[in-house]
């Protein structure tokens, strides 16, 4: 495979690499940054991250494997140039042919650096929520009577990092007590005052924080 093909190889893996866990990407980004509502524009690639996951996989096996193979072809090309050179340079010359050096883009430390940086990104939603920035703990003072517990349905989470960003934008909000999020269950549950909001009012500021789509609430205590 030419050196080109391989490098279009490497760069497609690293593309299909960071789509795995775009999903993901963008909530952390859409908190950090503050802005509302993009988080749900990509949920759309969640269905095919295996098949992203194993694609990265595949090319960069392939890309180490032509890139170890290409070496050795090198070392063997080597001995026979350094073999050659031997008995047609006058003694004392032997050996003093040089050989070019690649280019960074060839060396093994650049495919090293790709494989590190895609192997992250595969692995993003699993440390996603390290990046979320710390809610300040808020004091809620609530008699018992004005205590209530609702669950909201929603859809559009599809990893940790959308558990942060649902759980973050309701614990932000001073009416809220603690809140709970979970993208398998795709539900969110949260105790606030019901003197002061209501659960309707909460699915609302999580549609507009997140970008999900709440599609039930219900009053469970």
């Amino acid at each position: 495979m030419s050196t080109n093909a391989n490098k279009k190889l490497i760069g497609a893996g690293v593309i299909a690499a960071v789509a795995s866990s775009l999903c993901c990407i963008v909530p952390v980004v859409a908190a950090v940054a503050s802005v509302s509502g993009i988080a749900a524009s990509v949920s759309w690639l969640e269905p095919a991250r295996p098949y992203l996951v194993l694609f990265t996989v595949i090319v960069l096996g392939f890309a180490w494997y032509q890139h170890i193979k290409n070496k050795r072809a090198e070392i063997d090309c080597d001995c026979e140039e350094d073999d050659m050179s031997v008995g047609a340079l006058p003694t004392g010359q032997a050996g003093s042919a040089k050989v070019g050096k690649p280019s960074f883009l060839q060396s093994t430390k650049f495919l090293g650096i790709v494989t590190v940086f895609s192997a992250l990104m595969l692995a993003f939603p699993y440390y996603s929520g390290v990046f979320f920035p710390s809610s300040e703990n808020i004091t809620v003072v609530v008699s018992e009577e004005n205590i209530a517990e609702g669950r909201l349905k929603i859809e559009g989470m599809t990893c940790t990092g959308c558990e942060h960003h649902v759980t973050q934008s309701l614990t932000d909000q001073n009416t809220v007590i603690e809140a709970t999020s979970s993208y398998k269950e795709g539900l969110a549950v949260v105790k606030f005052d019901k003197s002061r909001t209501t659960l309707a009012e909460l699915s609302i500021i999580v549609e507009e924080e997140t970008g999900y789509t709440v599609t039930n609430q219900e009053i469970i205590n």
